[in-house]
């Protein structure tokens, strides 16, 4: 594994999706505001940027990552499928 990996990100709230790199030895926290950042500038839509209001989940497995997190810790790998999904829908306080 190199110090990137490509992954597709789906936004259900605005239903639009984007392939990106994200850098392996980051937290979780740092990755949801990057994406975040890139989809709102992406889509020319104003997003509420506070990473704890969004979570990152695995589409194919319904794993939900934790903020403290580093990805190069968890399944997400190249080709890895993420939903962005308000926090308040998956109901989860305190990553």
């Amino acid at each position: 594994m190199k110090n990137k990996v490509l992954v597709k990100v789906d936004f259900p709230e605005l239903d639009i999706s984007y392939d990106g790199f994200i850098p392996v030895n980051e937290i979780m926290w740092k990755i949801n505001k990057l994406l975040l950042k890139s989809i709102a500038d992406l889509s020319n839509t104003p997003i509420n940027i506070q990473a704890k209001e969004y979570v990152l989940l695995n589409k194919k497995t319904g794993k939900l990552y934790g903020n403290n997190e580093i990805v190069i810790n968890t399944d997400i790998r190249n080709g890895t499928e993420l939903l962005m999904v308000p926090n308040s829908e998956v109901g989860v306080e305190n990553l």
